[in-house]
């Protein structure tokens, strides 16, 4: 019996990524250059729709200039959901301006767009739906509430290459900017890294100025130039959020097998999907009809109420037998820097408190063979008998 740690991620990168990486390495270019921009040009082409597209060193720095890009300013507010990662409430706190947290739908764990309208005040500016585990939120409902309040979306994609929402890719919808993760962990990756897409060319241009120091030139243009082209001017307080070439050098080559990585993760989705039916666990939530696609970055299973076993000691288990589990999320309700300062209570959210309770996501990555997933089977199976 293999025995060997199986992790609950792993990046899949072949030796096209790593002679791209190579190329960069011995031309110099290395930093923002014209890897990035290619990056850039061929993310925008596959997603289409007209959208435009910036290369960012993390989601993180997206969101945040997606943020500032959008106008949000000191004390307005902005509806996140409770079920997320940091980030995604933290960027908001980073331009002075209050995170309004809600709660989660209990089937798919995305936010509760009921919940969205109760949270609405004169101060709500916009709302960052996150895409959990790598399903579509209800875009329909939150493009409706956000146009009847005159408020702007943007979208927290990071689970969520390459979704499809009613036919329509996740980046292409009628909301204002959207924000992906290329983290290591993510269904494609440039190790560090994220991206940008926008229609709107005012974002798109806000947001290319303050990536770099809000310095007036791009730093690549003018360090190509054939003529003199030093002099550039800083016409805003900007930030250091490009991408450089040797992550890009590395984006470019898992675009073009980001299709072949979801079409992976969905037949190991199903094959978790049969295996796992019988036993007392929630499994994940499916697409709605055949024009909605899931991006399967995670398979989050949740322990019925009548497992005995806490879901703490459920991973304990799983670890001794040399399998990686984790969890998504902790909600941010219970994170003592959002408990205390905005005086949140667990009774508030209790679908996100109930599931954080119960929710382990098990390994899936396309680097894993059908032997390693009937490994983890075998195990979830052994632990709940």
């Amino acid at each position: 019996m293999n025995n060997k740690f199986l992790p609950f991620a792993l990046p899949e990168i072949s030796k096209e990524e790593i002679n791209e990486v190579v190329d960069s390495l011995k031309h110099g270019w290395i930093t923002t250059g014209p890897k990035a921009k290619k990056f850039e040009q061929d993310f925008a082409s596959y997603l289409g729709d007209g959208v435009e597209a910036i290369a960012v060193n993390s989601a993180t720095a997206g969101l945040h200039l997606a943020l500032e890009a959008i106008g949000i300013k000191p004390e307005d507010e902005v509806i996140v959901p409770t079920y997320t990662f940091t980030a995604t409430a933290e960027v908001v706190r980073y331009l002075g301006a209050n995170p309004v947290f809600v709660d989660s739908l209990p089937d798919s764990l995305n936010i509760d767009p009921k919940k969205i309208r109760k949270a609405i005040t004169s101060k709500t500016k916009a709302i960052i739906p996150v895409h959990f585990a790598g399903l579509s939120c209800d875009m329909d409902e939150i493009i409706s509430i956000a146009k009847e309040f005159n408020l702007k979306i943007v979208e927290d994609a990071a689970h969520a290459f390459p979704t499809i929402y009613n036919g329509k890719k996740i980046g292409t919808l009628d909301t204002d900017v959207t924000v992906f993760s290329f983290y290591a962990n993510k269904t494609m990756t440039t190790a560090e890294g994220g991206m940008l897409v926008s229609r709107n060319p005012k974002i798109i241009k806000r947001a290319k100025v303050m990536r770099l120091h809000g310095i007036s030139k791009d730093a690549f243009d003018r360090y190509q130039s054939k003529t003199p082209a030093w002099y550039y001017e800083v016409i805003e307080p900007g930030f250091k959020y490009n991408m450089p070439d040797i992550c890009a050098a590395i984006g470019i080559h898992q675009l073009k097998k980001i299709d072949l990585f979801q079409r992976k993760r969905e037949k190991m989705a199903k094959f978790y999907d049969e295996e796992l039916k019988d036993l007392p666990l929630i499994l994940p939530t499916k697409p709605f009809g055949p024009d909605n696609q899931h991006a399967w970055h995670l398979y989050p299973i949740r322990l019925k109420d009548e497992v005995k076993i806490s879901r703490d000691d459920f991973i304990i288990k799983m670890a001794e037998k040399n399998i990686g589990c984790s969890v998504h999320f902790i909600p941010l309700h219970k994170h003592p820097v959002w408990k205390n300062t905005y005086s949140l209570c667990e009774e508030n959210f209790p679908v996100a408190e109930k599931n954080f309770h119960k929710i382990i996501s098990i390994p899936l990555y396309t680097k894993m063979t059908r032997d390693d997933q009937i490994r983890v089977i075998n195990a979830i199976k052994e632990i709940l008998k």
